[in-house]
């Protein structure tokens, strides 16, 4: 197919079935728009505490040492220990009471925040916030994994991951706001107002999810979506005989499945290459030099998601384009770790190729729309509860490193250079690489397998329908 055809066709994405292009535009509106706000008031909440460490909270709850990163050490904890039991909730309660269910109670807990009067009350609410806000990443990608087909799916999980990047930079841009505006009103410090606002934006978008959110293709109510619709969404994904998890078979299937090894150390390696972003170096390098004020302190740093946004969109885009090769992106992490990491590294750097090298690795964060499309389309003709189990299990193992990478790599005592930081990102963006190829051997031999199965049983189809045609002539 000619070049400019394959982009007018992925643009217009002409559709097999009639009405199937109203269906998925109503799925856009009401499941994106949806995970997209509950996801930006996640990542508002979870990244509001960097923006309250620089902002004064530091200095008022006498922070010390490594405090800071103990504080997201136990959030990644709670975080950990939520993500599977989330995502097998999601598998026998409806979506649409569990997400709003989670984002009023991490709400509250944000709120509860601003009355904080040590590091260590915040550690004990981040723990139980952890716990709630781990429904929403893996289990929006198990969603979306069941009402979109493979080539719709890169770009909705590209607009997902960046709404939450969205509520990063908003949350500097918020408490850039708050400090000028509310710092000292009621005899509250502007950072603990942060919490307060930041925790009631999520109200109301629980109770448009409560009302609007379509549950799953086999179990949705959707007033908005005919019983004609219902059906064609069903037959959108591939039927697949379900067997009932939550027994020893089930797990003895999850832990002898390659799917659970490969992807969820691809995610636990890749995972560990947004450890610039994900642990707000640039903030914390600035806040270090003592050399700039809060408004700059607050608002420099939005400049890593914002590259996040662009590349995340940009890479989810072209991987559809190029029917679904989420795997070049792993190449190109790769090289930005590698790159970044001796920028950072080079003695004689400046201020402006430091900030540029941080700039830079924002773009790694395209892994995290493009690693889960492509774990969902690899185990599209698996059944939902070993895909909901893997989904979890990778952002779980991820996680889990992360509790302790952090601490050993990146602490805040560190700063200015984490020169350890540095060379343990580019070991991990080698490995990456390395791993990458790996998985794309194994999707691809799998593929071609499933491939011959369906052609034998094509032929033993048409061997039996003859076979029966001339016992009915004998």
């Amino acid at each position: 197919m000619p070049f400019i055809q394959r982009v007018k066709d992925y643009i217009h994405q002409p559709y097999e079935h009639p009405g199937e292009g109203k269906l998925v535009r109503k799925l856009d509106f009401f499941i994106l728009t949806f995970c997209c706000l509950m996801y930006f008031t996640n990542y508002l909440d979870r990244s509001n505490l960097a923006n309250a460490y620089v902002s004064g909270m530091k200095e008022e709850l006498d922070f010390v040492g490594n405090e800071y990163n103990l504080i997201n050490t136990v959030f990644t904890v709670g975080y950990i220990i939520g993500q599977v039991p989330s995502n097998l909730a999601l598998y026998h309660l409806k979506p649409r009471i569990f997400f709003p269910s989670m984002m009023v109670i991490w709400g509250a807990l944000t709120m509860v925040t601003a009355a904080a009067k040590t590091p260590q009350h915040i550690m004990a609410i981040r723990f139980f916030q952890g716990i709630a806000e781990s429904s929403t990443f893996v289990g929006t990608h198990y969603i979306l994994g069941s009402w979109y087909t493979g080539r719709e799916l890169g770009k909705r999980s590209g607009i997902f991951t960046s709404s939450g990047l969205a509520g990063t930079m908003f949350g500097g841009f918020l408490q850039t706001a708050i400090n000028s505006s509310l710092d000292g009103a009621r005899g509250m410090a502007g950072w603990r107002w942060l919490f307060i606002i930041d925790g009631l934006i999520t109200i109301p978008i629980a109770i448009y999810g409560l009302f609007l959110f379509p549950d799953t293709p086999s179990t949705t109510s959707a007033f908005y979506l005919t019983s004609a619709e219902r059906a064609l969404a069903i037959s959108r994904v591939p039927e697949v005989p379900e067997r009932r998890p939550w027994n020893l078979a089930f797990v003895k299937r999850v832990f002898t499945s390659w799917y659970w090894y490969g992807f969820v150390m691809l995610w636990i390696i890749a995972g560990e290459t947004e450890s610039f972003s994900s642990n707000s170096l640039l903030a914390i390098y600035m806040k270090s030099t003592k050399k700039y004020s809060i408004p700059q302190l607050n608002n420099y740093p939005t400049g890593v998601p914002a590259v996040g946004i662009v590349s995340t969109l940009f890479w989810a885009t072209l991987t559809d384009f190029l029917g679904g090769k989420r795997y070049l992106v792993g190449y190109w992490i790769g090289i930005t770790g590698i790159v970044t990491a001796a920028m950072i590294l080079n003695p004689g750097a400046s201020v402006s190729s430091i900030f540029g090298a941080y700039y830079w690795a924002g773009s790694v964060y395209a892994c995290q729309a493009t690693f889960f499309a492509w774990a969902n389309d690899a185990m599209r003709f698996e059944e939902d509860s070993l895909r909901a189990v893997v989904i979890a299990s990778m952002n779980c193992g991820s996680n889990a490193v992360n509790a302790w990478w952090s601490l050993l790599f990146y602490s805040a005592n560190f700063a200015p250079k984490f020169t350890k930081g540095m060379w343990a990102m580019i070991g991990t963006s080698i490995a990456l690489a390395i791993w990458t190829t790996g998985l794309l051997y194994m999707t691809a031999r799998t593929e071609k397998k499933r491939l011959l199965e369906a052609e034998i049983q094509v032929v033993d189809d048409k061997n039996y329908e003859a076979g029966v045609v001339g016992d009915g002539k004998v």
